[in-house]
């Protein structure tokens, strides 16, 4: 066979990504901040962008997304456990002891351990071993608000019933969560007391036996320096409870200060959502933490008339199409975010109004279809978005959520069939326990199409024993 060479002229297409794209997804997926850091450096690298420092400065300059305010009204209407002054004397040098009791005699080095713990912030480190905890959407909102209401010290800085009012829930839905997380690192974080956040870390040492439970329960005594009293009451010698007390001198008063020197950190929102009177929300991006970028028109008009060579001019050229290329980028993020939060919100009006437990199923390919954008924009809209509303504030992607299809055709979402498992079973009398077979009937006559694994996988993850159990605890109880 002879071989020959020819030329073909053949067509296809491809999508090329170019810097400019790449650059806008990247801002798109930026919170706030992380976007006010990338603009910093973009301003620094540009002699043509400056950040606006007045009102005044506008008139001979271009405006970018910060300056927009966007707004849009919807038309779908629908004792202090962390004070330690107070401690007794045998305890009193734990405020002035680094975290866990170590000695402070480092050399002034900082160990691996403390820088490492510096880079991540207390509520990201709290998240990270919380988030395979929580069986939910709900129970993930319910989590979310219990990191964010921890005081400097680690403490819950906000009573159960105030955050299950808050988030429309009840208070044993918020307790049980907050129980589960008693157990993450640090030790003692969300302990509501001096006690609870001793006892957590005693447990995990292995402990919290009977005479040291009793010193928790009579911590008062050891202020009033009535040791007699409380060597009767653990049942202990004298020797032993001078070992126990010293036990407890061990421990960290302020477990939340071990990590990185603090708080954990409050959650800045990007998005901020205002109710009016008449039911209605209005959705506006965050301008507290909105960079305000501005392109400054006379001072490229001064250096290009003073240009000497075609280089000098071909840079101010570029950095001027950069410049507004980046405007016109921040400008359409803005719109953006508004736009895919808009419809998030309209969505879950009814969780806004009256709590999680009315938290409809949706989906990203919903919404995007609703906004007309593609699945994967609004995928990166949502992530690592905040939106402060007046239940609290929330991550974006925290409002899309399962369904369950009903025999009527609506969906209901996970969440609010869990809600209505829970009521059924806390609704049971000593003669009347319901059986997984019997929930299953119920809601089925309510119109929601669920099998019976389904719920007893919803029942265990609340934590609810079976029905032969709570039967065997109600007879008892009687």
């Amino acid at each position: 066979m002879a071989i020959s060479q020819r030329l073909e002229v053949r067509q296809s297409q491809s999508l090329v990504m170019t810097p400019q794209l790449q650059q806008a997804i990247k801002l798109l997926q930026y919170a706030n901040l992380d976007l006010a850091a990338y603009v910093d450096q973009e301003v620094e690298q540009n002699p043509l962008l400056e950040h606006a420092a007045s009102e005044e400065t506008e008139r001979d300059v271009a405006p970018a997304e910060s300056r927009r305010g966007d707004e849009d009204d919807l038309d779908d209407r629908g004792g202090d456990a962390g004070d330690w002054d107070g401690a007794p004397p045998q305890l009193a040098d734990w405020s002035r002891m680094p975290a866990g009791g170590g000695s402070d005699d480092d050399g002034g080095i900082a160990s691996f351990e403390q820088r490492l713990a510096d880079s991540v912030t207390l509520r990201d480190h709290l998240l990270n071993q919380a988030l395979p905890l929580v069986a939910d959407a709900r129970e993930r909102a319910i989590a979310e608000s219990l990191v964010d209401n921890l005081d400097e010290a680690g403490y819950l800085a906000a009573g159960v019933d105030e955050l299950a009012a808050l988030l429309g829930t009840d208070a044993e839905a918020v307790e049980s969560v907050r129980q589960r997380l008693l157990g993450l690192d640090p030790t003692g974080v969300f302990a509501r007391s001096l006690a609870e956040c001793l006892s957590a870390q005693l447990r995990e040492r292995d402990r919290l036996d009977p005479a040291m439970q009793a010193l928790m329960d009579n911590l008062a005594l050891v202020e009033d320096r009535q040791f007699d009293r409380l060597r009767r009451l653990c049942g202990v010698e004298a020797d032993d409870l001078s070992d126990m007390l010293a036990e407890l001198r061990a421990l960290d008063p302020r477990p939340a200060l071990a990590f990185g020197g603090g708080t954990a950190q409050t959650v800045v929102p990007d998005i901020l959502m205002h109710r009016h009177p008449d039911g209605g929300f209005t959705v506006e991006l965050n301008r507290d933490t909105l960079p305000r970028v501005l392109v400054n028109n006379r001072y490229y008009a001064r250096i290009a008339a003073e240009a000497r060579s075609k280089d000098d001019t071909r840079y101010l050229n570029e950095r001027l199409q950069s410049a507004n290329w980046l405007t016109r980028a921040l400008d359409q993020r803005a719109q953006t975010i508004l736009r895919v939060t808009r419809e998030i919100v309209r969505r879950q009006h009814l969780f806004f109004v009256k709590g999680i437990e009315f938290l409809r199923p949706m989906t990203l390919r919903e919404v995007a279809e609703s906004v007309d954008m593609h699945e994967s924009t609004v995928s990166r809209v949502t992530a690592n978005k905040h939106i402060a509303t007046p239940r609290g504030t929330f991550e974006l992607k925290s409002f899309f959520t399962a369904a369950i299809q009903g025999s009527d055709g609506q969906a209901h979402s996970a969440e609010a069939v869990r809600h209505r498992i829970k009521a059924l079973i806390d609704a049971e009398t000593p003669g009347k326990v319901l059986s997984d077979d019997r929930i299953v009937t119920i809601l089925r006559g309510e119109g929601i199409d669920i099998a019976r694994r389904t719920v007893a996988k919803y029942r265990e993850s609340m934590g609810i024993p079976s029905s032969s159990r709570r039967k065997r605890a109600k007879a008892a109880a009687s």
